[in-house]
């Protein structure tokens, strides 16, 4: 999530050329061979995906979600949560109609703050999807001591502190709920999931916050568990619910929103040249990362293969990215060393692209200097449709990377009116779904604070 403020600049020489990849990490398929295998001198356990879940604006099922995103949908509409008539933006991608029902503990329900509430929704989704259902004779077999949970978000319990706050300006302290900071803080969602009595998962577990790059962060962290033989299953990604008073109100106070309240659809334009600012969105995304061993082990509906990824630091400025796109490039570098692939063999990748008029081009800017051959890429920003959701944003995306590499569909870029320049060189899917094979896929997240994250997935080849 960058802001709106500085120009772009060229590269600078320390960023121009790729490193060298090591040569203990995997080299896959040449781009004329993307299926050929890894090397088997590499010591990491492969890491793949089992399970995905989500609560969207487009509902809370994985296939429902990725339909609407195919269809070119707006999720974006007027805030009605509460009153936003004050506030110089007025709408965002909210989620309508969330019910956690059969889900979540009644008495828990009540208590919870939306953020958690998405999050255990979309974990127990996802390990369904991966056939670890509740209460079922395979979940039962699972060691929970080498399973665990490692799920972030940008705000946490934004809404549980914002209660305690009014209520200790209003009443005073002994009106505070006890469940105020147990329930504002961000690790809370990882905790709940595994706490959970059909969950129990007792092996690593922990939150990531790094703003909106929180989701990758996540990812690679479960990722790296895996590898290095700490734990065979892992739930990871992202959730956020800040559209209320203090969260719209502060990122306008940032500079950072779209104010196109006349038509709130079409407010959301990546790589526009009437991008004005992006557009609040709220949710979850969560995968069920696992070994390769152990999947086989239990039959596991395999639905795609993390090859890598890598996360950095602009350590440029709190809210832009830096000018020369060196962070970018560099942590886009390092994740494909990372998964043991060329730059030449990726042909897709699903942008950060959040509609802010500095890094927007930022990015573009940075996947430049990293890929030669723009023709054979397929560019597109979910976030047109569903809005930027923060710390959750990674995770939406990342299912949809996914739902890209299982479907040979990618889905389109919205809103592109009038696009900037730098973007001629890329195919953006304008407007309409394309059918496209996808090789290797990368999804990118940045947030706040100069974080990058990158993440690399492709199809599963045993």
């Amino acid at each position: 999530m960058q802001n709106l403020l500085l120009p772009n600049a060229a590269a600078a020489p320390w960023c121009a050329q790729p490193r060298r990849r090591p040569s203990r990490l995997p080299v896959r398929a040449s781009a004329s061979s993307p299926s050929a295998p890894r090397r088997e001198t590499d010591p990491r356990k492969r890491v793949v995906i089992t399970g995905m879940g989500v609560v969207s604006v487009f509902g809370n099922d994985v296939d429902a979600y990725y339909a609407r995103l195919l269809a070119g949908e707006s999720g974006v509409g007027a805030i009605d949560r509460f009153d936003a008539s004050g506030f110089p933006t007025r709408f965002a991608a909210q989620i309508r109609g969330f019910s956690s029902e059969g889900y979540v503990d009644g008495k828990l329900d009540r208590r919870l703050d939306d953020c958690h509430h998405y999050a255990l929704v979309a974990s127990k989704k996802a390990l369904e999807s991966a056939c670890l259902a509740a209460g079922s004779s395979v979940m039962e077999k699972v060691d929970k001591e080498r399973a665990g949970v490692i799920v972030g978000s940008g705000m946490g319990g934004i809404t549980a502190f914002s209660d305690g706050v009014e209520n200790l300006v209003t009443k005073g302290y002994r009106k505070i709920s006890p469940f105020c900071i147990p329930h504002a803080i961000t690790n809370t969602s990882s905790a709940m999931i595994a706490m959970d009595a059909a969950v129990g998962f007792r092996g690593p577990n922990y939150s990531i916050s790094t703003a909106c790059a929180t989701s990758n962060h996540c990812f690679h962290g479960a990722a790296d568990q895996i590898r290095l033989g700490r734990a065979d299953v892992m739930v990871a990604g992202g959730t956020e619910a800040a559209i209320i008073p203090i969260g719209l109100g502060g990122f306008v106070a940032c500079r950072a929103l779209s104010q196109r309240n006349d038509d709130p659809g079409t407010a959301s334009r990546p790589w526009d040249k009437d991008r004005d600012g992006f557009v609040m969105g709220e949710g979850a995304g969560i995968l069920v990362m696992e070994s390769l061993e152990h999947a086989m082990r239990r039959n596991a509906p395999i639905l795609a293969e993390y090859l890598g990824g890598a996360v950095n630091s602009d350590a440029y400025h709190m809210t832009n990215p830096r000018p020369d796109g060196c962070g970018v490039s560099m942590c886009i570098r390092r994740s494909l060393e990372d998964a043991g692939v060329t730059p030449e063999e990726v042909n897709y990748i699903n942008a950060h692209a959040t509609s802010t008029p500095a890094g927007d081009l930022a990015e573009v800017n940075a996947l430049k200097q990293v890929f030669r051959d723009l023709s054979r890429i397929k560019l597109n920003a979910t976030k047109s449709m569903i809005g930027h959701s923060l710390g959750a944003a990674g995770g939406l995306e990342a299912i949809a990377t996914i739902k890209a590499i299982t479907t040979g569909w990618v889905h389109p870029t919205i809103n592109q009116f009038n696009p900037e320049p730098a973007v001629d060189q890329f195919d953006t899917v304008h407007s309409v779904k394309q059918q496209h094979e996808v090789h290797v896929g990368i999804s990118n997240s940045f947030g706040f604070g100069g974080q990058n994250s990158v993440v690399v997935f492709a199809s599963f080849k045993p």
